[in-house]
C-alpha cells in the first residue's frame, strides 16, 4: 500500500465533472477519482478551512464517531472494478476494529476531517495512476538505461566479491 495525500480537486474539461487528485509522497504518481459535486464541496470545505454554519453529512458522521469514542485509523482504496473505485474506513473503538465499506469520496472527506491517512493498494495505482512529472520519469528511465548500457559483466563479478568480503 502507498500512502497518498489530497493534491486538490480538478474539473474534467469536457464534462466539468469534479475529480479528486491523490498524490504519493514522491509526487511522481497521481490518482484521479471522479466524484460527485456534493462530495467535491465537502472535500473543498476542509481543504479551504471553511466551517459550515451547521454540520454537513460528513461532519455529522465525525461527530458521531467522537461521541462514541471511535477513531478512524485509516482509509484504504483497495480495488477498481468496472471503472469504480472501492474503499474502506478502518474504525477503532477501544480494542475493537471494524472495516466499513465506503465510497472513496466519502471516505476521503471523513479522513480529511479526522486527519487520518489515506492509503491506496499498489494494484489500484498500477491500473489507474498517471505520472505527474513525465520529464523526471523519462530522465530516470534514461539514466537507468545508460547505467545498464555501460555495465560490464566484470563489474557484477567484482561487486559480488565485495559483498562476500563484507559478510
Amino acid at each position: 500500500m502507498i500512502e497518498m495525500k489530497v493534491a486538490g480537486i480538478a474539473l474534467e474539461a469536457a464534462t466539468r465533472s469534479p475529480i479528486i487528485l491523490l498524490r504519493d509522497a514522491t509526487e511522481r504518481r497521481q490518482l484521479p477519482i471522479y466524484i460527485g459535486q456534493d462530495q467535491a464541496r465537502a472535500i473543498l470545505s476542509v481543504l479551504e478551512n471553511q466551517t459550515p454554519p451547521r454540520p454537513l453529512t460528513h461532519d455529522l458522521f465525525v461527530n458521531l464517531l467522537d461521541e462514541w469514542d471511535m477513531v478512524v485509523e485509516r482509509v484504504v482504496i483497495h480495488s477498481l472494478q468496472d471503472n469504480t473505485f472501492f474503499a474502506i474506513l478502518t474504525v477503532r473503538q477501544g480494542e475493537t476494529k471494524k472495516e466499513i465499506d465506503a465510497r472513496p469520496s466519502d471516505a476521503i472527506a471523513i479522513a480529511l476531517r479526522t486527519r487520518s491517512p489515506i492509503w491506496v493498494m499498489e494494484e489500484v495505482l498500477a491500473d489507474a495512476s498517471i505520472p505527474v512529472d513525465r520529464d523526471a520519469d523519462e530522465a530516470e528511465s534514461k539514466a537507468f538505461r545508460d547505467f545498464l548500457a555501460n555495465l560490464r559483466p566484470e563489474d557484477l563479478i567484482q561487486r559480488g566479491r565485495l559483498k562476500e568480503n563484507e559478510s
